[in-house]
Order: C-alpha cells, then sequence, then structure tokens
C-alpha cells in the first residue's frame, strides 16, 4: 500500500469504502432487475446469479422471528461499533497491515449486510416471484426500520449428486455443495476471518513485537 501512496491509517477506511460500494451496487442491481427466485448462469452450471432474501444472517441463515431480527441487527451495529474502535486501536499500535485489512473486511461485510436491513425495508417495495421491487415507491417501503431483508446472489452448486442409500438420514437424497446463496458482505467476512485464523501468528507477532519497541521507546523518556 506504501507503494501506492496510501497511508497506513487510510487503509481501512479505503477497504471499508470499497467493499461498501461494490456490495450494495451489486444488491441494487439484483433488487431493481430481477423477480425474488430469477436467477441465470455465470460460468456454466457450477455458478449462477441468483436472487433471493433473508431475514438478515450471513448464508440466507435465519433467526428467530421479528425479535430476533431485532436482536441481530442490534448487535450488528453494537459489533460493528467495537470493531471500528479496534481498527483505530491497531492503527495507534502500528499493528500489521495484513490484520487491519482483515479487520477492516470484517467490519465492511457486517456494515454491508446492517444497511440492507436498516434501509432496504424504507426504500424498496417488497420483492416477489412476479414483479421487481420499486425504489422509493410511492406507497412507501415493504418493513420498518431495522426489518429489511438482506439481498443475496451469488450461488455456487460446484457439486451435484444424491446420498448413497446407506447413508443416514438422507439417503438417496439430492446432495449439493455449495448449496448457500451469498453476497459480497458475507465474502468479505468471510476471507477477512479465514486470512486472520491462517496468518494469526504472523500478524500477531508483528503487533507483538511494535508493542514492545513502543514500550522501549517510552522507557527511554522515564
Amino acid at each position: 500500500m506504501a507503494a501506492l501512496g496510501i497511508k497506513k491509517e487510510h487503509i481501512p477506511w479505503i477497504v471499508v469504502f470499497l467493499i461498501l460500494l461494490i456490495d450494495q451496487t451489486s444488491k441494487i442491481i439484483v433488487k431493481t432487475s430481477m423477480t425474488l427466485g430469477q436467477g441465470f448462469p455465470v460460468l456454466g452450471d457450477w455458478s449462477y446469479i441468483y436472487f433471493i432474501e433473508n431475514e438478515g444472517m450471513a448464508f440466507g441463515m435465519q433467526f428467530a422471528g421479528d425479535y430476533g431480527k431485532l436482536i441481530l441487527s442490534i448487535f450488528r451495529i453494537v459489533a460493528v461499533g467495537f470493531i471500528g474502535w479496534y481498527i483505530v486501536k491497531l492503527l495507534k499500535q502500528n499493528a500489521h497491515t495484513g490484520l487491519i485489512i482483515c479487520i477492516s473486511l470484517i467490519m465492511a461485510g457486517a456494515l454491508g449486510n446492517i444497511l440492507d436491513s436498516a434501509f432496504y425495508g424504507i426504500i424498496f417495495s417488497e420483492s416477489s416471484f412476479l414483479q421487481t421491487a420499486e425504489f422509493l415507491p410511492e406507497e412507501g417501503g415493504y418493513a420498518p426500520f431495522l426489518y429489511g431483508k438482506v439481498v443475496d446472489m451469488f450461488y455456487f452448486p460446484l457439486i451435484k449428486g444424491n446420498y448413497p442409500q446407506w447413508f443416514p438420514f438422507w439417503a438417496g437424497q439430492e446432495f449439493i455443495f455449495f448449496r448457500p446463496v451469498f453476497n459480497v458482505a458475507d465474502s468479505a467476512i468471510t476471507i477477512g476471518v479465514i486470512t486472520l485464523l491462517v496468518f494469526q501468528k504472523k500478524f500477531f507477532a508483528h503487533q507483538h513485537s511494535s508493542d514492545e519497541a513502543g514500550e522501549t521507546k517510552q522507557s527511554l523518556f522515564f
């Protein structure tokens, strides 16, 4: 990033802005141009744009009813506030750039889905299997603040088949991997978490060395 002339303290906010831009642009295009359940192949029969909506959890998972959705939305807002504080702390500690980017990806993903839940119910009419959603409809949106649905559109059924007859519980039933439908925000969270887990020793070793250097420098003045 330094080679591009980007200051370290600007990196997390650039990452968040770019992820949000891509995430929200793709969601708005899909929601206003496709009917619910509509899909089309992108790369053969293993990669689709397939429009569905969910109540707010990643990869199309559900959470218990209206109260559950409200709790989830509030939890996300609090979590994003905490992540933002943690990013500022990492910048002050001169943490590894990779660690800062990973945390920024997680924050951007959480923010992307929060925007859907918070505002899509207000600014869009409800999507259906028969018609596309309308932006700023005269009759108002389909849900109040924090009760909007999250737009998902990426579907990768990489492997299709059937469970063998001897397989418990699902004998003979269809098997699809990867079944969940997701969006850019979900991808950002997943990439951030996986990269953080894979490189955690490198990231946090750098942070520990930075902390020790800071303590050594501080001790010179006392």
